[in-house]
């Protein structure tokens, strides 16, 4: 009985969580525009997406910015990680403390608090602003992420390297950059993805001469579902199922 019960709350759940998805692809493929009935196969939706020049700018725009925050984050974070695991130092708890912080900070705290900060500076809206926000928020994650797969390394390796004469970036690029590769990976994949997902900072720190896919799909939809907005949302499931299998592959490689 309670195998039973069990087995059908998770079944719930499941459904919950997948039958609007699954109603999204397939209204993608259907050639009745609204999507209330089936109507048959087709990509004249996707044929529409990529000729509707705004989204695919939009989307161009999302793609550079996450391409650029993750890598940026996933540089400054590694450094961060390794600063924390190989050294002791004044308000190093305090630092781990503000990651956490910031992980869990509302979205709506970080974007007013981020507008509010280039208002101060005099940056105002646009491509700097949004990048230099999407660093921030991705670079915990980054931080937490390989921090935590160096934690579990044998510190005896660096202690024998160094014995042997070793300098700091030797062990750095010898020893604790192979360890952490798939860390490294896996926090630049999640911080793409982050970047690309996000709605509520951008709103707030992008300017209207600067596009970005998060902000253009909910401008539209506020109007309604168009079909090319399901074709989008399918091709971006699609990337972003590749991405989380491809981060799980990673984090699991050489465990």
């Amino acid at each position: 009985m309670v195998k039973s019960l069990r087995a059908l709350i998770i079944t719930l759940v499941l459904v919950y969580l997948y039958v609007p998805i699954g109603i999204l692809l397939v209204n993608a493929f259907n050639k009745h525009r609204f999507g209330l009935e089936w109507k048959g196969f087709t990509l004249k939706w996707f044929v529409e997406l990529w000729n509707n020049h705004g989204l695919m700018d939009a989307a161009w725009h999302s793609v550079v910015i996450a391409l650029l925050a993750a890598t940026f984050a996933a540089l400054i974070g590694t450094l961060a990680a390794v600063a924390l695991f190989r050294y002791q130092f004044k308000g190093k708890g305090a630092l781990s403390t503000l990651l956490f912080v910031v992980m869990m900070s509302p979205d709506i705290v970080m974007a007013v608090s981020f507008l509010a900060l280039f208002v101060l500076l005099g940056l105002g809206q646009g491509f700097w602003p949004l990048l230099f926000a999407h660093i921030t928020f991705c670079l915990p994650f980054v931080v937490v992420t390989v921090y935590s797969r160096l934690k579990g390394f044998d510190v005896r390796m660096v202690e024998a390297a160094r014995d042997l004469g070793a300098n700091e970036f030797v062990v750095f690029r010898k020893i604790l950059m192979p360890l952490a590769k798939p860390a490294i990976a896996g926090g630049w994949l999640l911080s793409f993805t982050l970047s690309l997902d996000d709605v509520i900072i951008s709103s707030f720190v992008t300017g209207p001469s600067f596009d970005v896919l998060p902000v253009k799909i909910f401008s539209m939809v506020k109007v309604g579902v168009k079909p090319e907005v399901n074709a989008l949302a399918a091709v971006m499931l699609g990337i972003s199922l590749i991405l989380v299998l491809l981060s799980q592959w990673l984090m699991r490689e050489k465990k």
